[in-house]
């Protein structure tokens, strides 16, 4: 089998308003494309076998779970594996670079970092640290997997060493209107919210995560940076953050987009994670002991 082999794994429900803009920007890149299904009731899973991705169904649990169960069933024969969202896109020289990039990488070679860009409202966000953003998005079958966390999981790979494609981006669209947008915000903020408590106190600690370091990866410096963050005083970090990326990072020359991102995202989103967690205290009365086993009990039960 040649060296540059991709297959794609796509976790989807209810997505056909991006699936063939997906599925269609991976054609002649990945030699197989897996949609990992969770029952979707619209077009999605007809749309995506219509042009010619396989799909399994399987119920979520979480992104990591569900991620990890397609690597483990679904028939994959490619030497090598893409996460890809199913609002997301490859654009640019994007896929042609990386199959070039594969065919000559030594064999010590287990992952693949791509550029990444988020546009919001149909505005690309290239200011505010959110561009450019690497991120390790493509690595060799049997050598990575996707840490387990509630939320900000990465692949991870076991072994070997990295490599960086520098041309094209990984675009992250979403079509969804701003209803959409912060309802999942908020079910973000409820995940964010138990990742933060349990770093805070140490429960799941046998969950296998990126190394926090400031001068590493992408992925280390941005865990490393939430550690430092969960760290600063409850409500105040929301507003640092959004000074930080609108005005010290240059958010504010996103245009009027910039500003909504910023103050959904960058702040708005923040300070429900503060409230979340205020909240979740108040019921456990400041309590740490009754915080961990309300954690426990809520919410790592179905995880």
């Amino acid at each position: 089998m040649d060296n540059n082999t991709i297959a794609a794994i796509i976790l989807t429900k209810d997505e056909s308003k991006h699936i063939r803009r997906c599925v269609e920007s991976l054609k002649g890149v990945c030699d197989e494309v897996f949609l990992i299904d969770c029952f979707s009731i619209d077009d999605t899973v007809k749309l995506a076998r219509n042009l010619g991705a396989k799909v399994l169904q399987h119920s979520w649990k979480n992104y990591a779970t569900q991620f990890n169960w397609g690597l483990e069933n679904a028939p994959i024969t490619a030497e090598w594996v893409w996460r890809i969202d199913a609002d997301e896109f490859l654009e640019g020289n994007l896929g042609p670079a990386m199959k070039k990039a594969l065919a000559e990488c030594n064999s010590d070679v287990t992952g693949v970092y791509v550029r990444k860009r988020i546009d919001f409202m149909g505005c690309p966000l290239l200011h505010g640290g959110w561009y450019p953003s690497y991120h390790l998005k493509v690595f060799r079958r049997g050598h990575g997997n996707c840490e387990n966390r509630w939320m900000d999981e990465h692949i991870r790979i076991f072994d070997g060493k990295t490599i960086t494609v520098n041309e094209g981006n990984q675009v992250d669209a979403n079509l969804n209107n701003l209803t959409w947008w912060t309802g999942k915000h908020n079910s973000y903020a409820t995940r964010e919210m138990v990742d933060i408590m349990m770093m805070q106190y140490g429960i799941d600690s046998k969950a296998q995560e990126v190394i926090p370091r400031i001068f590493g990866t992408e992925e280390q410096r941005k865990r490393w940076l939430k550690i430092k963050y969960i760290k600063l005083p409850l409500f105040i970090r929301p507003f640092m953050n959004f000074f930080l990326r609108y005005i010290l990072k240059g958010g504010f020359l996103d245009g009027k987009e910039g500003f909504v991102w910023h103050i959904l995202q960058g702040f708005w989103y923040r300070m429900l994670v503060d409230a979340k967690i205020f909240e979740l205290r108040k019921i456990c009365n400041n309590d740490d002991e009754k915080i961990r086993e309300y954690i426990k009990k809520t919410f790592l039960k179905t995880k």
